[in-house]
C-alpha cells in the first residue's frame, strides 16, 4: 500500500487518546511480543536483557539482524505502509500486511520464516498480560486502526531522537533506546556504575534488569493503570525523599506505582506545546537530577562536556 495524503497530514506529535484505539494497541502489542520473543530466543545474550527489545526506525520498529545458521534475517514493522517485512543477508525479502487477529499474525509470520528455513522456538503465550490465550489461538484481539498505529510510529520516531539527544549529555553507561515489548514502552536507562543491592525476592528478569543502580526514562501509550499516554522516569534503588523533589515542567508530578515513585509527564503536555522538545528534555533532566543527586551519583563526573 502506498502512503496516502492522509498519512502525510498526521503531525509529528498527534493526539493519542487511549480510549480511541485501546483494542488496536493490545493487538499491536501482541504482534510486537511475538516478534520480540523470536529475537529473545535467537540473539546472543546481553546484560540487562538488551538482546530482547525492538528498536525504532523511521517507519516503525525493527529487530536488527538476527543470526540463523549461516545467514542473518531482520523483521521490520513498517507502521506507515502497515506491512511486516523479513529481509535476509542472502537477498530474500518477504512481506505480509499488518492487521487481523493475533492468531493470523502468528501463523503468517511463522509461515514466512519457514519459507526461509527459519524455525524459532518461542513460548507462544502473552508475557505479563491479564489474558493468557496462546498466540496461535487468539482471535479475540483483531482490531487494527491504521491511523492510530501510524500516530504511535511517529511519536516513537520523534521520542527516539529526543532520548538520543538526552543520552548525549551523559558519559556513563547508557542503554540503547529500546522498545521493550513486554510492557510496550520505549525506554532508555542511565547507570551510576555501581551494583545495586541484590533483589532476592524478585524474578530472574528483574534481578538481571536491576543488577546495577539506574535512573530510567520512557514513554508508553497508556495501560490499565495509567489511562493516558505519558513519559515517565524512576530510580532504582529508590533514594529516600525522591517523591518530594520538584520536577519540571509544571505539568509533571510524582505518583505511586508498584510500591515505588514514578515521575510522570502526560503526553498531552507536549503535543499541545509550542516547544515540546524543550519540555521533554526539562522533564528528563529534572528526574535524572532528582534520582542521581539523592542517590549520591558522581553527577559532575558523568556529565558530558564540550559537545
Amino acid at each position: 500500500m502506498n502512503q496516502t495524503s492522509d498519512d502525510r497530514a498526521i503531525p509529528p506529535l498527534p493526539a493519542l487518546p487511549l480510549e480511541a484505539w485501546e483494542q488496536s494497541k493490545i493487538t499491536l502489542h501482541m504482534y510486537a511480543q511475538i516478534v520480540g520473543k523470536i529475537r529473545l530466543a535467537l540473539m546472543p545474550k546481553r546484560n540487562h536483557w538488551w538482546h530482547a527489545p525492538l528498536y525504532v526506525y523511521s517507519r516503525g520498529w525493527t529487530t536488527g539482524p538476527i543470526p540463523w545458521s549461516d545467514f542473518r534475517f531482520e523483521i521490520v514493522f513498517d507502521l506507515l505502509d502497515h506491512e511486516l517485512r523479513i529481509m535476509t543477508t542472502r537477498g530474500e525479502r518477504l512481506t505480509m500486511p499488518l492487521g487481523g487477529s493475533v492468531a493470523d499474525f502468528h501463523s503468517g509470520l511463522f509461515s514466512l520464516l519457514a519459507t526461509l528455513g527459519v524455525h524459532p522456538e518461542i513460548k507462544a503465550v502473552p508475557y505479563d498480560q491479564p489474558f493468557t490465550t496462546p498466540f496461535a489461538e487468539d482471535r479475540e484481539h483483531a482490531s487494527y486502526d491504521r491511523d492510530f498505529v501510524t500516530r504511535l510510529a511517529r511519536i516513537h520516531a520523534w521520542t527516539d531522537v529526543v532520548f538520543w539527544k538526552f543520552s548525549g549529555r551523559f558519559t556513563g553507561k547508557t542503554s540503547p533506546i529500546h522498545l521493550f515489548w513486554h510492557s510496550f514502552d520505549l525506554a532508555v536507562t542511565r547507570f551510576s556504575g555501581r551494583p545495586a543491592p541484590p533483589m532476592e525476592a524478585a524474578n530472574r528478569v528483574n534481578r538481571e534488569a536491576y543488577s546495577h543502580e539506574v535512573v530510567s526514562f520512557g514513554f508508553w501509550a497508556g495501560d490499565t493503570k495509567i489511562r493516558y499516554p505519558a513519559y515517565y522516569a524512576y530510580a532504582h534503588p529508590e533514594p529516600s525523599g525522591l517523591r518530594e523533589t520538584p520536577l519540571e515542567p509544571s505539568d509533571a508530578c510524582w505518583i505511586e506505582q508498584n510500591g515505588g515513585s514514578l515521575a510522570i509527564l502526560p503526553y498531552e503536555a507536549l503535543n499541545t506545546s509550542p516547544d515540546p522538545e524543550r519540555r521533554l528534555l526539562d522533564f528528563l533532566e529534572s528526574a535524572y537530577q532528582a534520582g542521581a543527586r539523592l542517590g549520591n551519583w558522581d553527577i559532575e563526573g558523568l556529565t558530558a562536556r564540550n559537545l
